[in-house]
């Protein structure tokens, strides 16, 4: 290690020898890094994992506009009326439009345990909005009557036991089941997989929605979704949508320009988001706070031979060069167990709760570069004490 820094710097690796001097030390302010960016990591694993469920959450369906009740969420905010659908038809720029409705259900399985569901009702003649994760033909298939859609991705939903059955789900042999007092039969699946706050969904036509909700008046929906014809220009038909509707007190919005508002009001707003936002900078905290201490005590520990450099002439820039060899140090030894014990910890949490978790490069490479800025900056403030010090005075 020592010929290798001693080739990278062209000079003799004095922070390296400095920090292996005292290798307990060294030790423990590599721990004190890999805990930091495992806090870190930790909390944008979630964050990360709270954006990815909202984007899924809108992969069963498609639009180009979405027209929606006065809330940043997919799920949340008052009911529209049906009109909404034929005032927006009367706009030059729409081709087609078709309500969407959403809720959420309790499914009580034979073990005892309740699972919570979230509900998509769709029209199955509205092909045009089929999603990512819904086809147009698995949409038709749901004309029938009590015919749904299942999660594949459902969490803890004794899939070992109901593999055959998951298998063999089709219209021909479908998977029965009881949900909310109706017998439903299960004629195919998609995959969405569990959220914050949910442990699955299910999609099925707005007939059968009717049915299995009984509380929705068959007036009401939660969303208009909107097709647009070739030349329209969705920001035209936007504001010509708000204001023809602005006596409805709904909002109407691009799709991306809506899962954007979802992303932002859960990272910004919502207490999770919130509190996860936070736990990032106390991760940032705590490793200024670690890394600080321990550069601010090797540089008191040696402050002698600092003195000896600046009396033969040496800038202050070479004593900070120094401290900054051993803060990148500290800081690449340190990130690696970090990151090492960051993608353990979000395989283990992906497994316990079935959320998009993952180490990805990208986050990887933003929290080093993190902790190798939080190491420098730590460095330039133990260094303080020697810029405009005169050699006598730090012998004193």
């Amino acid at each position: 290690m020592t010929r290798l820094l001693h080739l990278l710097l062209r000079r003799m690796p004095i922070g390296w020898l400095q920090l292996t001097h005292n290798r307990m030390r060294l030790v423990a302010a590599v721990a004190g890094i890999a805990f930091a960016n495992l806090l870190v990591f930790v909390q944008l694993g979630v964050v990360a994992s709270m954006n990815n469920v909202i984007n899924l959450t809108y992969t069963p369906f498609s639009a180009d506009i979405i027209i929606s009740p006065p809330s940043p969420q997919l799920f949340g905010g008052a009911l529209l009326s049906r009109r909404i659908v034929y005032m927006a038809l009367a706009d030059p720029g729409v081709a087609a439009a078709t309500p969407l409705h959403l809720g959420n259900m309790e499914w009580k399985r034979p073990t005892g345990m309740s699972k919570v569901l979230i509900v998509y009702g769709m029209a199955p003649e509205a092909s045009a909005f089929a999603g990512e994760t819904i086809s147009a033909r698995q949409l038709a298939m749901l004309a029938l009557p009590n015919r749904v859609l299942l999660d594949s991705a459902f969490r803890n939903i004794e899939q070992a036991t109901n593999a055959v059955a998951f298998a063999r789900m089709s219209p021909e042999t479908p998977m029965e089941f009881e949900i909310n007092g109706h017998g439903v039969s299960a004629v195919g699946s998609f995959s969405l997989g569990s959220g914050f706050g949910y442990d699955g969904a299910l999609f099925m036509s707005d007939q059968t929605f009717q049915r299995l909700v009984p509380e929705r008046m068959s007036g009401t929906l939660s969303h208009v979704l909107i097709r647009l014809k070739p030349d329209a220009d969705p920001d035209t038909v936007v504001r010509r949508l708000t204001a023809d509707l602005a006596a409805e007190h709904v909002q109407a919005r691009t799709i991306a320009q809506t899962i954007a508002d979802d992303v932002s009001y859960m990272n910004t707003e919502a207490p999770m988001g919130v509190i996860f936002g936070i736990g990032v900078f106390i991760g940032i905290f705590v490793g200024l706070v670690i890394v600080y201490q321990v550069l601010a005590t090797d540089v008191a520990a040696h402050m002698k031979e600092y003195a000896t450099f600046k009396a033969m002439g040496y800038p202050h820039r070479f004593l900070l060069g120094i401290v900054f060899e051993e803060a990148l140090i500290i800081a690449f030894l340190g990130f690696v167990p970090g990151a090492l014990l960051g993608a353990g910890i979000y395989s283990v949490m992906g497994a316990a709760t079935g959320l998009p978790l993952g180490m990805t490069a990208a986050r990887a490479v933003v929290v080093l570069i993190g902790t190798f800025a939080a190491c420098m900056i730590s460095g330039t403030l133990a260094t303080l004490r020697l810029r405009g010090a005169e050699p006598a005075e730090l012998f004193g």
